[in-house]
């Protein structure tokens, strides 16, 4: 007990941060009258009991977190916090099983925007709030919060945040403090989201709408306050402020703020990732709306130019938006924006996948092995901009796309066993291990994901877990080392 107790005590302190988030929609409640205040109201007080009560049982054995607490740590934040966001859910309403609240509410944190609910544009106010709000935590990461607080209260957080974020971004100190460097990488998200929610609201939104879609949008949640998602709107004008936003949430948050800092747009041409998102997206907008257009679905080419570009900037940062059924176009260009979502975000964003930075290394190690074919005794190192990239980082890169691959491979078998189709099977597996969203067929934008059974739910549940904690953060809990005293 006394080896947990130190993780209890500061899942404890999460969980009671946690419950605070709740006064936003409770507010929001009281405020418009909905039928959720209730909901909210039980949900705020059952959150907090249980956090004080953890905190309380590990108080006695507090210390500094080890790496294995860090990791620890994180899979039970990720898997208890979506618990008991579903209260809210399940207070209102009833009839709604665990399995489908706790898949929209692990969607939301995970920033996957996958969803299983219908008549969104008739829930209240209040629970769309709340499944926005859980978009804009997990967006930039609960933990990361929490290392920004926790300090205070006597307990340092390198280890958490070593243990939850992904790529470059972990060794790249903006400041000689953890805790200050969250606070920063906070801050530039909170910036961000309110001039997207400025730039909604002078497009056409309701402010209702511009801070919901800005909170989907900077966390490339891809949450709506409508079943037709962005659709719903019809304005090309807050599509193409979306497509801004999504592209900046899918390039690393350390970029955008050494871009501020320096008052300078050379942060980003330093960017070794920058470059490659942007080129891909652009030639990618560019070359599926010609096939769309030929393919006769759109009469003019400026129309297929501004609904695939949108779907697929929306798809390929992992965001997840819609603005039409973009299932029905032909199969090539769903799939191929599928696989952008493999790689376009960029390490250090709320963007999921095997990110950019992955991929390039992964193609120049490639370039390396068949230049070893002609030049067997020669040294050629992999480089990123001027810099070698030592081998034991190509390595562990190679390591974690073969793990990312096997994963595919396996989720997508266990739901062709389960009776999924297979463009069901494999597109929901895809948009799940991405947190993209919609898939194609029985889970495409048209539709959600509230057909499939309990069993397929919980599948893609745990698969969105794994892309968002990027496989080896959970994968690492099942060694026999992990465990080992």
């Amino acid at each position: 007990m006394h080896r947990l107790a130190p993780v209890l005590h500061v899942l404890g302190l999460v969980i009671l941060i946690f419950s605070f988030t709740m006064l936003a929609p409770l507010l929001t409640a009281l405020f418009v009258h909905d039928a959720a205040q209730y909901a909210f109201d039980e949900s705020f007080a059952a959150t907090l009991i249980a956090g004080f009560v953890l905190w309380l049982v590990g108080r006695r054995w507090r210390r500094e977190l080890k790496v294995r607490d860090g990791f620890l740590l994180v899979l039970l934040v990720w898997t208890g916090l979506p618990a008991f966001a579903t209260l809210p859910f399940l207070i209102y309403a009833p009839d709604m099983s665990f399995t489908d609240a706790y898949f929209e509410t692990i969607s939301g944190l995970t920033t996957t925007g996958a969803t299983v609910m219908s008549g969104l544009d008739t829930l209240p106010p209040s629970l769309n709030l709340w499944r926005h709000l859980l978009n804009w935590l997990g967006g930039m990461g609960i933990i990361v919060l929490a290392v920004a607080i926790l300090p205070l209260l006597g307990i340092g957080g390198r280890q958490l945040l070593k243990a939850e974020l992904p790529g470059p971004i972990k060794d790249s100190k903006l400041t000689p403090r953890i805790a200050d460097t969250a606070k920063l990488l906070w801050a530039m998200y909170a910036v961000l989201t309110m001039l997207c929610v400025l730039a909604l609201k002078l497009a056409g939104m309701s402010w209702f709408d511009a801070v919901c879609h800005a909170f989907a949008a900077l966390s490339l949640g891809g949450f709506s306050t409508h079943d037709a998602s962005v659709g719903y709107f019809d304005s090309p004008l807050i599509e193409a402020v979306l497509i801004v936003f999504m592209l900046l949430a899918a390039l690393n948050f350390v970029t955008h703020f050494l871009a501020f800092r320096q008052r300078s747009l050379a942060a980003y041409r330093d960017d070794p990732e920058v470059a490659g998102v942007l080129g891909l997206v652009i030639i990618s907008c560019l070359g599926i709306s010609l096939y769309v257009w030929q393919a006769g679905v759109y009469p003019e080419f400026l129309t297929a130019l501004r609904h695939v570009s949108f779907n697929l900037v929306s798809i390929a940062t992992d965001c997840g938006f819609a603005s039409t059924d973009f299932n029905s176009w032909p199969i090539f260009a769903p799939m191929w924006m599928l696989f952008l979502s493999c790689i376009t975000a960029s390490s250090g964003s709320t963007g999921g996948g095997l990110k950019m930075i992955r991929a390039v290394l992964m193609f120049r190690q490639g370039v390396r092995e068949l230049e070893h074919q002609l030049h067997p005794a020669a040294r050629l190192p992999v480089k990123i901009g001027t810099h070698a990239v030592p081998n034991q980082i190509v390595f562990a890169v190679q390591a974690f796309v073969m793990m990312y691959v096997a994963t595919i491979v396996m989720a997508t078998m266990v739901l062709l066993a389960s009776g999924l189709d297979f463009v069901s099977a494999f597109s929901a597996v895809i948009a799940c291990i991405n947190n993209a969203g919609p898939g194609l067929n029985e889970v495409g934008p048209a539709t959600n994901y509230a057909g499939l059974n309990d069993f397929q739910t919980w599948t893609l549940a745990l698969t969105m877990l794994l892309g968002r904690l990027e496989l080896f953060t959970v994968f690492v809990l099942f060694t026999r080392a992990f465990w080992r005293a």
